[in-house]
């Protein structure tokens, strides 16, 4: 189960994971002793004029030879359901997922089942001002002498690596981010896309560690948000804004426009989303002389206003519609309008308000004459202003608040106040996601650092406006929550459990608000790593006793889970079914085994001749169809697995079937 993991991780080398892949891909160019044949590999890229470049740079860091070991090093953990919580109705059918625990156990866990299936991944790791709001947590295994021995360095090195525990140093957030990223590259498609929100205190480490992952050439866009409409003061300049990092996994990867429809507008009607755009023809070109049927007077209702602040127009003028507007410039003189009369009549109701032209009071005390521009599909641009992702509910924002209190606005709004601080708006999330996915999409979105789960309650919003069927998962360590906090004087132990409690009445909330069909519940599972104690019986287990008196199952019981859960569904990710997957049970003789497609697994103790053989008339009858029997070798005692493999490579049928024994 777990001792696999143990022994492999104890050859491991930093490079490990990328020659895994090497040899994945291109197993031609390794001969039968596993040595890569370089001389071979040129000669393919010579052929295919294919330019190898010889001089170049590369980025360094402290720590960057231990964030590639951590890359290779297998997890540790085990995959533990919550299944009081799965069982439910609306989880028991679920395709999103909420993972509790280290995302890097995470990552390497979903690698098993996701890779090149996550669309969109979007994060909001930690930002990194050196005033402890980032502190790296690896908790080394390591001794100076055999980390200067895994990886190849000098002791005097890995002794400063090993003091990037406890910092807040640019190469300890390196060190912590680049791994990561390595890893959850491979989970994005071959047209997928990622987004990593970040400030100016690591923006430019962040890049280089993208570049060198991602590669340049697959480099989108660094988006400029505007997050604080006042600014925080910071060396006589204030700040107003963040990023936006836009990798591809490849040159695949399509940026999807954004809907007209409704998002990435700044003001929203009873129609949908919508941008202004002045009516009158800005072309100095163009005038009243030679475009004489486009200078005409528009009329303005000023006593009815909406909630943008537009007021109707018409062309007839009468008691209500008194105030004439004409085409002119800022200098006074007569231009044109854009439209003649039948469009403009075409697209004006003064009965219903939701006009496409309407008028607008300027800066001036005077009204110009605009029209809502409502593209199907818009490009998105790489500044994202305020009023489009942070727009108060309130009507007019209030200049001394900050922006991003749209997010605790947000949260306030289903009872969740002040737990986070600043979090992210659902606009935002939309809109990356959007991006990421495109329009009713069957997409994976990813978030592996989850904090209030922003990005799970904007997928569900997302998908109850376009009918769409994303679906997302989280990952979020359980961080404990001070004792000062409001979240923990509300009942909160750690930041997974607020963000569990957001997508919940996040759910409630757009189900009763919309009463669209989407997937509003998701499964539930806790990254757990045994004890010392248990990790030693597993060791020094001898396979070839006859007699097993213990359950070794109960070793993996954590929470209340039986263990038998947790390796199945450890087994079952492993085995690339996904955590989502609903396997079922099959009677052998007397002993019920767990069956998932083509794959048998026997897990819990007492397996006997009689089931085994049963277990072969029923491949040899094909009442089972099987490619593979998976054995937790702790609980069949020696001479029935001994039978069962005998029995196996004789099978009447001439099936084959894998017969494996996992430790």
């Amino acid at each position: 189960m777990i001792k696999n993991q143990i022994q492999s991780n104890e050859n491991k080398k930093i490079n490990s994971y990328e020659i895994e892949k090497l040899k994945k891909n291109f197993p031609n160019y390794f001969d039968k002793d596993a040595n890569f044949l370089i001389d071979k590999f040129k000669k393919m890229l010579i052929e295919e004029e294919i330019d190898i470049e010889k001089e170049g740079y590369e980025l360094s860091f402290l720590g960057k030879n231990y964030a590639k070991l951590q890359t290779s090093l297998e997890t540790e953990t085990v995959v533990v359901p919550d299944l009081q919580h799965n069982l439910k109705d609306d989880n028991i059918n679920s395709e999103n997922m909420y993972i509790v625990g280290d995302n890097i156990d995470a990552i390497k866990h979903l690698l098993n089942s996701y890779s090149n299936k996550i669309k969109c991944i979007y994060i909001d790791p930690p930002y990194n001002t050196g005033s402890g709001d980032f502190v790296y947590s690896d908790n080394f295994k390591f001794t100076k002498e055999n980390l200067a021995k895994s990886i190849g360095i000098e002791e005097d090195e890995a002794e400063r690596i090993l003091s990037l525990a406890g910092k807040s140093t640019h190469s300890a957030w390196m060190t912590f981010m680049y791994p990561r990223l390595m890893l959850a590259r491979d989970l994005l498609t071959d047209d997928g896309v990622v987004f990593i929100s970040i400030d100016d205190n690591e923006m430019t480490n962040l890049k280089l560690i993208c570049d060198e992952i991602f590669g340049e050439e697959n480099f989108i866009a660094q988006i400029i948000v505007q997050s604080n409409k006042r600014g925080q003061t910071y060396k006589d300049i204030a700040k107003t804004h963040e990023y936006i990092l836009v990798y591809a996994k490849s040159s695949a990867t399509k940026i999807a426009q954004l809907n007209g429809n409704g998002e990435g507008f700044s003001m929203q009607d009873n129609i949908g989303g919508f941008s202004e755009r002045e009516l009158r023809n800005r072309n100095p070109k163009f005038g009243k002389f030679n475009r004489p049927n486009l200078f005409y007077p528009i009329y303005v209702n000023s006593n009815e206003k909406d909630k943008n602040g537009y007021y109707p127009v018409s062309l007839e003028k009468d008691e209500h519609f008194s105030v004439e507007v004409l085409p002119l410039n800022s200098k006074g003189e007569e231009s044109c309008w854009r439209w003649g009369k039948d469009r403009l009549i075409a697209n004006s109701d003064k009965i219903t308000m939701e006009n496409n032209v309407v008028g607008k009071l300027k800066r001036t005390g005077e009204f110009g004459v605009y029209e809502k521009y409502r593209n199907p599909k818009v490009t998105s641009k790489t500044i994202w202003f305020d009023n489009e992702l942070y727009s108060s509910n309130r009507g007019v924002w209030d200049e001394k608040e900050v922006i991003y209190e749209k997010g605790s606005v947000q949260l306030r709004e289903i009872g969740l106040s002040d737990y986070f601080s600043f979090p992210k708006p659902l606009d935002l999330l939309k809109k990356c996601i959007q991006l990421g996915t495109g329009f009713n999409d069957d997409e994976i979105v990813l978030d592996f650092f989850s904090g209030s789960a922003t990005t799970a309650h904007a997928t569900m919003k997302l998908n109850s406006e376009d009918n769409g069927n994303r679906k997302y998962i989280m990952v979020q360590l359980p961080e404990g929550i001070d004792k000062d906090k409001a979240a923990y004087k509300a009942g909160y132990r750690t930041i997974d459990e607020i963000g569990r409690a957001r997508i919940e009445k996040a759910a409630e909330k757009i189900k009763k608000e919309t009463k669209a069909d989407v997937d509003y519940g998701y499964k539930l599972y806790n990254l757990k790593k045994p004890e010392d104690k248990t990790l030693d019986k597993i060791i020094e287990f001898d396979p070839h006793e006859n007699f097993i008196y213990d359950d070794m199952t109960e070793l993996f019981d954590f929470n209340g889970v039986g263990g038998r859960e947790t390796i199945l569904y450890t087994w079952l990710n492993m085995d690339g079914y996904g955590l989502t997957s609903n396997p079922e049970k099959i009677k052998l003789y007397q002993y019920k085994a767990d069956i998932y497609k083509d794959t048998l697994y026997i897990i819990d103790p007492g397996l006997t001749s009689q089931d085994a053989m049963e277990l072969i008339k029923k491949i040899e009858k094909d009442e089972i169809n099987l490619s593979r029997i998976v054995i937790y070798p702790y609980s069949v005692v020696f001479n029935v697995i001994h039978e069962l493999k005998k029995n196996m490579k004789s099978l009447k049928n001439g099936k084959t079937i894998s017969l494996i024994e996992r430790y």
